[in-house]
């Protein structure tokens, strides 16, 4: 049986943008693991009420039912250890866990600045309510006040958070080194987000960083390139 995962998904179930499932999906088909995905949305929390909480992603393994991108991570590295690992080892993993906090501390929200209310006109009707509310508390203003204040002026800032993966990517090809490791999928769904759901454009043409997004779109089949935008 394959492995069930919860998936955001916008108006149309296909488009699929949530940074953490994206990092999930991609450490999926690194482990070569079968999956359904299922798309959810922002109010449906009863379909997600068996993980005790209400946030996606969430998978459901045979009889077990794990939440958080990086549990889920870790429990895919300990649960299929005959599979390809995300990690490298504890010495990897414990890297990995440094990037997955510098990616959700420092990268997240200045992307989200960028994009915030290009995600209302994509998620489901029933939806609308309920981002505009809790992500108008969230910034302190209305979803337009974010983006009205030239996000032109602050894609610079964005772009030099993003400092550190440049400076590693002059010496290897991934951050995991010379192939893709969790750490790649972690930076990787945290760029495939904006890229789904909003057409403004994250990184410059010669970013060696959209080089490295380049690639990883290629991975898996091209999982990550076939994936519908807006």
């Amino acid at each position: 049986m394959p492995i069930v995962m919860y998936d955001l998904a916008g108006a149309d179930p296909a488009l699929r943008f949530s940074p953490y499932c994206w990092r999930i999906r991609m450490a999926l088909a690194h482990k070569g693991l079968a999956v359904e995905t299922v798309p959810w949305r922002f109010t449906d929390k009863d379909a997600i009420a068996c993980s005790g909480q209400g946030r996606v992603p969430v998978i459901r393994d045979g009889d077990s039912v794990v939440s958080d991108s990086w549990e889920i991570a870790c429990y895919l590295e300990a649960h299929y250890p005959e599979r390809p690992s995300l990690f490298g080892g504890a010495v990897g993993q414990a890297h990995a866990r440094l990037i997955n906090a510098w990616a959700d501390s420092a990268v997240l929200g200045p992307a989200a600045r960028l994009v915030v209310r290009d995600i209302l006109d994509a998620i489901d009707p029933k939806d609308v309510d309920y981002f505009r509310s809790s992500r108008e508390q969230r910034f302190g203003m209305t979803l337009e006040a974010v983006q009205a204040d030239g996000r032109e002026n602050r894609l610079a800032a964005f772009r030099d958070s993003l400092t550190p993966v440049r400076l590693v990517l002059r010496t290897q090809p991934w951050l995991g080194g010379t192939a893709p490791s969790y750490a790649d999928h972690i930076l990787f769904g945290t760029l495939q987000w904006p890229r789904c759901i909003s057409r403004f454009e994250m990184l410059a043409a010669d970013d060696p960083v959209l080089a490295w997004q380049e690639r990883a779109l290629d991975l898996y089949g091209g999982l990550g390139r076939s994936a519908p935008r807006v």
